[in-house]
This record gives C-alpha cells, sequence and structure tokens, in this order.
C-alpha cells in the first residue's frame, strides 16, 4: 500500500533526498525520486534530524492526539525493532476529534488533514473499527462553503483565510483521489470532489508565487501552509501537482529561512498572537526551523508538532541546501520584501471600484481571494459580503453572529453599508490584510524587523508591526492595548498584547526604527463598536529575566543578551508595570516585562539594535545609544500632543535619521523609499514583483523556481 520510510534506513532516504518533490502513486518510488541529483539537504544530516525528532516525540503517547499517533506509526515503520500500543489508538481515544468533525466546528480542517496522513500512510497498523471511523468522515466532511446543508444544520467552519484555503483544498483532493467511486455527503462522487479541488489548489499556488503570503512572516499559519503543502507533496497521484506544491513549500520555507533568528521566526507578522509571539518557543514554526536549521540549544517543544513532525516523515519532500544555507547564514544582511494586494478600506466610495491586477470585486468565484486578505468589511467587498453571507445562511456561524448588529444597522442595504464601512474604516477594516512592504536587518547576534507604515493609526487585529530579536526569549517589540490586562491565559482575542487598537506608523533603516503611534480613530464605549475601546497608553514587551544585563537611562532601555543588543526608547515616561500573577496571567515571567508609557496612546519610540562586534562591550552600546536624545516636536501650542509627531535621531549605527506622521524617512537627509519594495530583494534572492519565478543563490547552492513553467532546479555541490 505504501512505501518504507527511511528516517532510520538512510539507504532509501539518500534516494528520496534527490527528488525534486514529484508526487506519485503511493504504491512505489517514482522516477523522479530515486534519480540522482545535487543541491539538496545532505541525507544524512536529515536522517539525523527526522530521527531526532521522532525520538522525542515518540517519548509520550497521547492516543487522543492524531499527529502523535502518525509520530508512532512512522517511527514504527522506519524502525521495525520499534513497538508501540496501536491497540490504545480507539474510536473512544479519537472520540473528541471525531466530535468536532461532526459539529463542523472551526479548524476541524486542521483534523481531517491529520487523518488523512494517518489513513494514507499508516492505516494498516491501526484497528479496522478506526479506519472504518475515519473513512466515514472523510466522506462525510463538507470541503466548501457550496455545498448544501441540511434543514437545522449550521456549519462554523472558517473556509477563507489563506492557511485554510489550501487546506480544505489539500484535503477535498486527497479524499476525492482516495475514494473516486465512492458518494460523499454532498451527494457526490469522490472524482468530482478531486476535480473541484485542483485548479482551486493552482489558484492559491499561484497566488503566493505574484502576490507572497498575505499573512506574511506569520510564526502562527505558515506552519498551517506548509502542513498542507508537504501533505499534498507526499500523497498526491500527480506528478506535475506534487511539482507545484514542492515549490510552493520552497516559498514558504525560504520566508521562514530568511527571517530566522536563532531558532526564531522573529519578524513582524501579518497574524500573530501573544501565546506565540511572547516566545520563540511557543511559536508554531519553531519545530520547522529547529528541524531544518538546527540552530538554537533550546530542546523541541511539542510531542505533536505538525510542522516538524510532517516535513521529517515525509519521503517525495528534500528541502534545498540553498534555502537551509540562508537559514543559517552568519551574514549580515538586509531582507526587503512586499507581500499581498492593495486595497484601500479610506478610499472614497465609488460605484465601480478599480480592482486591483483586475480581479473583480463582484465576482462570486472571486470571494474566497478577497476573504483570504480579510477584506469582510472593506467598502470595496462589502456588496459581496452580504449576498454571499445571505445566501449560504453565513449570520447562523459562531464566527458571523458577532457582526449581525451592523447588518440590521443598515438594513442589508449594501450601498448604505458600504458608506458605513468606508466612515469606520478605522475599526471596520480591522482584519484586512493588504499589501505591506517588511524590512529586516539580520546579524549573527540579533535582528529586527518592520513593517514598514502599514495602516498607520488603524485597529489591527492580529497585527505584529516589529520586533527585535536576540534569541527565542530574549526578545522586544510594542503594541497599544486595546483592553486593561486580565486573567487569562493570553487568549487569541485578548487585546492587552494581541493585535494593536493602532497601528504605528513605522520605518527602518538598517539596526535602527521609529515607530509613531497615533489612533485615527476615537475610543468606543457603547454598542456594537464597543470592542474598538482602547487604552491611554502604549507599552512595550521588554522581558528582563531573559536577558543579561537590562538598564535604564531617562527614557531609554537597553538590555543585553549574550552579545546581541536591544535599546528602546520612549517619548512618553515608561514605568514597570508589576503584574499580580495571581490576578493577570503573565506566563512563566517572575521579573519586569511590560514597560509602560503612560498619558496618551500616542507615542514615539525609538529602537536600535547592536552587537558587541560592533560596539566592544555594552557599556560601550549604551553610551552611543543614550548620548543623544531623540527630538521630537509637535504641531500647535507646546504641550499639544496631538500624535502627528515630528522625529528626528543621531543613531549611532546609521546616522541622522528623521521621519514624521506625514514626513518621509531620511538617512543622512537622503530619502529612504519605505513602499513598492520587490516581491523580495535580499543577498539571496532578487525576485521581482508580480513576477513568477524564485530563484535562490546561497554558499554555492542556488534553487531556481518557474511556476508558469512548473519547473523546479535545484543545483550546487559540497
Amino acid at each position: 500500500m505504501k512505501r518504507v520510510m527511511a528516517i532510520v534506513l538512510s539507504a532509501s532516504l539518500a534516494a528520496a533526498a534527490c527528488t525534486d518533490g514529484d508526487g506519485g502513486d503511493g504504491e512505489g518510488d517514482t522516477e523522479a525520486e530515486t534519480s540522482a541529483g545535487e543541491g539538496f539537504v545532505d541525507e544524512d544530516w536529515f536522517d539525523g534530524r527526522a530521527s531526532d525528532y521522532l525520538s522525542f516525540a515518540t517519548e509520550e503517547f497521547e492516543p487522543a492526539s492524531v499527529n502523535n499517533v502518525v509520530a508512532h506509526a512512522a517511527r514504527a515503520e522506519a524502525d521495525p525493532s520499534y513497538v508501540w500500543a496501536a491497540e490504545q489508538v480507539t474510536v473512544e481515544s479519537l472520540q473528541p476529534v471525531f466530535d468536532d468533525l461532526d459539529a463542523m466546528k472551526d479548524t476541524s480542517d486542521f483534523d481531517l488533514m491529520y487523518l488523512l496522513n494517518l489513513w494514507y500512510g499508516y492505516r494498516d497498523q491501526l484497528s479496522a473499527e478506526v479506519v472504518e471511523a475515519i473513512e466515514a468522515r472523510i466522506l462525510g466532511f463538507r470541503y466548501w462553503y457550496t455545498e448544501p446543508l441540511g434543514e437545522d444544520e449550521v456549519d462554523h467552519k472558517w473556509f477563507w483565510s489563506e492557511n485554510h484555503r489550501i487546506i480544505f483544498h489539500v484535503i477535498e483532493y486527497l479524499a476525492g483521489q482516495a475514494f473516486p467511486d465512492s458518494t460523499f455527503r454532498d451527494g457526490t462522487e469522490g472524482a468530482a470532489h478531486q476535480a473541484h479541488a485542483e485548479p482551486l489548489i493552482r489558484a492559491w499556488i499561484d497566488e503566493r508565487a505574484r502576490y507572497g503570503f498575505s499573512e506574511w512572516h506569520s510564526n502562527v499559519y505558515m506552519q498551517k501552509n506548509v502542513v498542507p503543502l508537504v501533505t499534498l507533496v507526499e500523497w498526491a497521484d500527480d506528478e506535475e501537482l506534487g511539482r507545484l506544491a514542492s515549490m510552493a513549500l520552497d516559498v514558504a520555507l525560504f520566508d521562514i529561512a530568511a527571517h530566522n533568528q536563532a531558532g526564531t521566526y522573529g519578524a513582524t507578522h501579518g497574524r500573530s498572537y501573544m501565546k506565540d509571539k511572547n516566545s520563540g518557543l511557543t511559536e508554531d514554526t519553531f519545530g520547522i526551523t529547529k528541524l531544518l536549521f538546527d540552530d538554537t540549544e533550546y530542546p523541541w517543544q511539542s510531542h505533536s508538532d505538525a510542522g516538524a513532525l510532517y516535513l521529517a516523515i515525509s519521503e517525495r519532500y528534500r528541502l534545498p541546501e540553498a534555502i537551509r544555507q540562508v537559514g543559517i547564514s552568519e551574514e549580515i544582511s538586509v531582507d526587503k520584501e512586499r507581500h499581498g494586494v492593495p486595497l484601500d478600506p479610506h478610499a472614497p466610495v465609488e460605484e465601480d471600484p478599480e480592482p486591483p491586477y483586475g480581479i473583480s470585486f463582484d465576482d462570486p468565484e472571486n470571494l474566497p481571494f478577497w476573504w483570504s486578505l480579510g477584506a469582510l468589511a472593506v467598502w470595496q467587498v462589502v456588496p459581496l459580503t452580504l449576498e454571499t453571507t445571505e445566501q449560504y445562511g453565513l449570520w447562523e456561524t459562531d464566527l458571523f453572529k458577532p457582526y449581525s448588529a451592523l447588518r440590521d444597522i443598515t438594513g442589508g442595504d449594501p450601498a448604505v453599508a458600504q458608506r458605513l464601512a468606508q466612515s469606520l474604516a478605522s475599526m471596520a477594516a480591522f482584519g484586512l490584510l493588504s499589501e505591506v512592504d517588511t524590512y529586516t536587518w539580520r546579524a549573527p547576534e540579533v535582528m529586527l524587523s518592520t513593517a514598514q507604515d502599514y495602516r498607520a493609526g488603524d485597529y489591527g487585529e492580529q497585527y505584529h508591526a516589529w520586533q527585535a530579536t536576540v534569541d527565542a526569549r530574549a526578545l522586544v517589540f510594542t503594541t497599544h492595548p486595546s483592553n486593561p490586562p486580565e486573567n487569562t491565559e493570553w487568549e487569541d482575542d485578548d487585546g492587552y498584547w494581541t493585535g494593536t487598537a493602532s497601528m504605528p506608523r513605522s520605518a527602518q533603516h538598517e539596526s535602527a526604527a521609529i515607530h509613531i503611534y497615533s489612533p485615527r480613530y476615537e475610543p468606543q464605549t457603547t454598542p456594537p463598536l464597543d470592542s474598538f475601546d482602547y487604552e491611554p497608553y502604549t507599552h512595550a514587551y521588554f522581558p528582563t529575566e531573559h536577558f543579561d544585563e537590562v538598564v535604564q537611562q531617562g527614557n531609554w532601555t537597553v538590555g543585553r543578551k549574550g552579545d546581541g543588543y536591544v535599546a528602546l526608547w520612549s517619548y512618553r515616561p515608561v514605568v514597570w508595570r508589576d503584574h499580580d500573577p495571581n490576578e493577570v496571567y503573565t506566563g512563566e515571567l517572575t521579573e519586569h516585562f511590560d514597560l509602560v508609557a503612560e498619558g496618551g496612546p500616542d507615542n514615539v519610540w525609538v529602537v536600535e539594535v547592536g552587537r558587541a562586534a560592533d560596539y566592544g562591550n555594552f557599556e560601550s552600546f549604551v553610551s552611543a545609544v543614550t548620548s543623544e536624545e531623540p527630538a521630537v516636536t509637535t504641531p500647535g501650542d507646546s504641550g499639544d500632543v496631538s500624535g502627528n509627531f515630528d522625529v528626528s535621531w543621531e543613531s549611532p549605527s546609521v546616522g541622522k535619521l528623521t521621519f514624521g506622521w506625514d514626513s518621509p524617512l531620511t538617512v543622512e537627509g537622503e530619502e529612504m523609499p519605505i513602499h513598492g519594495y520587490p516581491r523580495v530583494e535580499s543577498p539571496w534572492a532578487e525576485v521581482p514583483h508580480l513576477e513568477p519565478v524564485f530563484n535562490v543563490s546561497a554558499d554555492g547552492y542556488a534553487l531556481a523556481l518557474d511556476f508558469e513553467a512548473g519547473t523546479r532546479e535545484v543545483s550546487g555541490a559540497r
């Protein structure tokens, strides 16, 4: 039924290491899988990495965790001497997963993706009852929002985000491939589902090739792109489709590699949560970076890490060495990238708005694209949103119910709703992932990354504007809280640290950056907009216990971890806020970490990162950074703080910086562009905007992707 996996058996893995990601029928090796080749990561090295993760993952047995079950089954297949308690995997142990699938709960598409991996790869190790229960869920799943529902059925799944889209398409394709002649819940046969999913997969891959990732550098959701892609590579019979999936996977892993700092995906993020961004160890991508780059001393964190697991056990995908070299490079580098599609929610309402790149706002076929950008309440998309929500009964779902009050206010009139959405754009477009330019400066000791001038003053539900990263725990960022601290375990909707009530106008040049906060809307305290209230201060996450030294001089707070330095200055005076762990969740933190700038929601934060190699020692860095105070001016009378700040500062590393709410970034008097970057501009890749190609070169290794031609060329020799 399946190939013999080669994690312990290095001879088989050596053949798989030379594949270019072509698919196969799962019955035996294809020619592409056994052909010799160069330019991929060393098979013995990867053997060790994969075996290391599987050994860790199987230290514990969790029969209720599909991924942990897969880990045990994979290890047993690779090593005949390994014995595991397969009989403990029962319908009862997996019942919570089955219940979520049966109830059509959100994220149950993740569950079915893991079950499909288990079914395709290891069903011969399971009982007949478990296999039958899995197959019943495969046939009974609702794979797309256009499929019919029963009279009393409500489907709570979110089909439309960037990562959910590819997951739904991959699981539908593989389900149809597995059961082409069986009847699914919607009355159609599996072959029809496979045919429905294939063009949608191809369209998603083409979007990533041309536009990048709207959920840019997400340390949560990039893993949710990686796993469906490697799943498709592994199990698709269509070799061409498998190759395209390998190519998209290369692009995703390059993104992680270019922003990897000591095992941490420590960049600005389009979507993230405090539970992930307070430490690189809790990132969903941590297992991927540890597996592929092995540049952190921190141990594995999860016995059921989907990213690490499915990359480790894949026979058909092998990482190009060029990408690994990017991830471990010690070159001091600047990476500029452009992601997403331009869409302005503040633009004046007009009858026929010009759609970017010709992607129509009123074609129902384009709705998944626009909703994957979080554009549901952007006025250009509002008519299509209202039409679709009514047509498919989405107002009854958990995720749409909170917005029914806004529908009622407009009476369902699209024109009225458009005007309202535009007038409230700073709030209503809280989830919009429009085009972004990101800038990352990386050295071996420290990294600084920023979303340049992105939606300044607007509410951002899950945006992460910037971050300075020394290692997985020594990192710094700022936010404008949308609510006071709460005694919850940094839940996704807690806006004290997750997201920001207003995005700063930010600009970075090399190792220095300026962030200007000034919300462009008044705090809301009455329903239905009371969720857009906010706190009258900004603050920084600066975990002192994870730095070797932290000193304060005036409004400067400066930290050292090893040979990496981070300096942070606030225009408003700062104080440490002490949290009683009995009243406010602090994770494992016991010392100062919450640096609050009281006095107003408008503020200026200046950040500079450095390293011992450039300053000699920490004292010299502190002296250089604090020798001159940034100058901040505001319009109007003295003391009138409106947030329209202008900033001037003599950075010890890059020279004189100027930047303002309405002013460009200048360095030593020269204006620096902060918009209109190429798709990628870095020492390792020069990728033009909108071109469906992606070429990487690092340390003598190369990767050349052409998505239109469907070619993947990997080269380089040791």
